[in-house]
């Protein structure tokens, strides 16, 4: 019999198991399982202590012990019980309340507590602040990866912010930056798009069948019922969403699978500059012994976890920008098209984690060749042409970037023909002086600077 994994017809659960391991507990389905098992203990807590009216309110020490067990951590067990009653019943939700009505019954629930379970939700209720614990949770777990690989951008762009390197602007030579410095553009990138996905509010409703407490208000019209449940909406960690059908709208949810994409596609943009450079051999990859690069070529060390990385990550925004394309459309007050799409969201987040941990070993096996850089950025004189004609218009000379587009457009030049030229100019001596003794790899700006400073 092969291994489970080499069964799996994802590589989220095959090939690629280990790396997704960290959202597995929270987001498989056994993950949604023991989410909805904590919510409904939750409820039914919050529902006793602020409606003790009902005859079922008065928790006896047994039972609000097992319920705030069940709300803490279900057991081990909980989600394979739950689809034993599911595969009787043929409903997901409905086999929850019934596993958490079986837990407090055991621990001396009476029949009235136990209609307390569920009182008042539509599965939906249940659904989307479980989702929105979860994708709160996951998003934790993957900005820690994510500030891993920042960190090591971060000490990438410091430890290479004054090698020159040749700036590559449609795929030619252009005035030279500093490897440090282009490291540096991408940090600042991941931030802010870290920042904005971060920022995502995670909204939760709870407002029965259709949004209006009609159910809540038939059983107690005197009740408080938008403020005792924005109450436990809140109590979850959630925002209050009052405005809703049968569904939360998942508008957040499109939120934050955009800002998760946006976050992806400046990672690929990475991906692809940084297999660029190892091509280049600005990046050097070191080999390790026991791997084979190629089957047939063997002195082949390909930049595969950049590779890796890029494809994962396309994989991922696949998914995240049909979510947040499909979620927030519903046939009137609700219809079942989000249900199965939003079981895909674990395989969109483990996409992204699985890229992100590629790109992280991609970087710790790379340092860079000054020599390659310099062999580059010392040969392009034809650069420097920006830097005289912009003297010349300082110096209100006329025609300055005619001058050095004629001397310089598809010419080869080199420090003697750009010295010759520049003699040439009316320019102050002492200008001329500065202008001759520039080469490629000082022309930077202030490229260093801004690396020291990201």
């Amino acid at each position: 019999m092969p291994a489970p994994s080499l069964d799996a017809l994802s590589p989220v659960d095959g090939r690629y198991r280990a790396a997704a391991e960290p959202l597995r507990g929270l987001l498989s389905e056994a993950g949604l399982i023991r989410e909805r098992i904590r919510v409904e203990a939750l409820w039914i807590t919050h529902l006793a202590d602020t409606v003790p009216r009902f005859a079922g309110s008065k928790l006896p020490e047994s039972v609000r012990a097992r319920a705030a067990q069940l709300a803490q951590d279900p057991p081990a067990q909980a989600a394979e019980t739950v689809k034993g009653i599911e595969a009787t019943i043929n409903h997901d939700v409905k086999a929850v309340e019934y596993y958490v009505r079986n837990e407090l019954a055991a621990a001396g629930a009476s029949e009235a507590t136990l209609e307390l379970v569920h009182f008042g939700c539509t599965s939906e209720d249940i659904n989307n602040v479980s989702y929105a614990r979860m994708l709160a949770s996951a998003r934790t777990v993957l900005v820690k990866q994510l500030d891993t690989v920042t960190e090591s951008l971060t000490a990438l762009a410091h430890r290479y912010a004054e090698l020159p390197m040749l700036a590559r602007t449609h795929g030619q030579p252009a005035s030279p930056t500093t490897l440090g410095k282009e490291v540096a553009n991408f940090v600042a990138r991941i931030r802010r798009a870290s920042q904005r996905w971060q920022s995502v509010a995670i909204l939760g409703k709870w407002n029965g069948a259709v949004g209006n407490f009609n159910a809540h208000v038939a059983a107690a019209p005197d009740v408080d019922w938008p403020a005792v449940n924005r109450r436990f909406v809140e109590a979850l960690g959630l925002q209050y969403n009052a405005y809703t059908t049968q569904i939360e709208p998942h508008d957040w949810i499109a939120e934050y699978c955009d800002g998760l994409a946006a976050i992806d596609t400046v990672l690929i943009d990475l991906c692809r500059d940084f297999w660029g450079y190892i091509s280049l051999g600005y990046f050097r990859q070191r080999p390790n012994s026991k791997e084979v690069g190629s089957s047939t070529m063997p002195h082949k060390v390909n930049p595969i976890d950049f590779e890796n990385a890029e494809g994962n990550l396309g994989v991922a925004n696949a998914l995240l920008r049909h979510f947040a394309d499909k979620l927030p459309i519903s046939r009137w007050q609700r219809d079942l098209t989000d249900s199965t799409v939003l079981r895909n969201v674990g395989v969109a987040l483990a996409h992204a984690l699985i890229g992100w941990r590629a790109l992280e070993r991609g970087l710790a096996k790379i340092e860079a060749s000054a020599a390659r850089l310099n062999e580059d950025v010392a040969a392009a004189w034809e650069v420097l042409g920006e830097a005289v004609q912009t003297v010349l218009r300082a110096a209100g000379v006329p025609n300055g970037y005619e001058r050095l587009k004629d001397f310089t457009r598809g010419q080869t030049i080199d420090a003697q023909a750009l010295g010759t030229f520049i003699e040439s100019l009316p320019l102050p001596d002492s200008e001329k002086s500065r202008l001759k003794a520039l080469r490629p790899q000082d022309y930077i700006g202030l490229a260093a600077q801004l690396a020291r400073d990201i």
